[in-house]
């Protein structure tokens, strides 16, 4: 069983995980789109894993998009993606606000018909180690 800690941008929030994690989805649906401001969200999904939130639980808020069940949480001081609880049971979990190193690759890509056009030959593409 792993132990991953994690937190916001501003590190007002904190927490802990216990557990494993089922899968890790690449989400190319167009809410994901629009909730990351990116070409897909990377979030990670588990049955089992207990969130502990360590500090700063007051400052996550979570929003649910009407008749739909895409909902995303996160710290109403910087914004930062926060994991929740859907579906009932399962944890999901964004990637970016883990601090611990995260050893796992992506499950695979799901919502491809609603990739993105830019998204296209990305590795064709210039790459720079740090701002250009």
């Amino acid at each position: 069983m792993k132990n991953y800690k994690g937190s916001c941008l501003c590190g007002s929030v904190t927490f802990e995980i216990e557990g494993d994690f089922d899968s890790f989805y690449l989400c190319h649906c167009k809410h994901c789109q629009k909730d990351t401001g990116s070409a897909f969200a990377a979030n990670l999904f588990s049955s089992s894993a207990i969130l502990t939130w360590v500090s700063g639980v007051d400052a996550v808020t979570t929003f649910t998009l009407e008749n739909t069940c895409h909902c995303k949480s996160f710290c109403k001081i910087c914004g930062s993606a926060l994991p929740n609880t859907q579906f009932g049971n399962i944890l999901a979990v964004p990637a970016g606000c883990l601090d611990t190193k995260l050893l796992i690759k992506p499950t695979a890509h799901i919502f491809g018909v609603s990739k993105a056009a830019w998204e296209q030959s990305l590795e064709t593409i210039t790459k720079f180690e740090r701002l250009p």
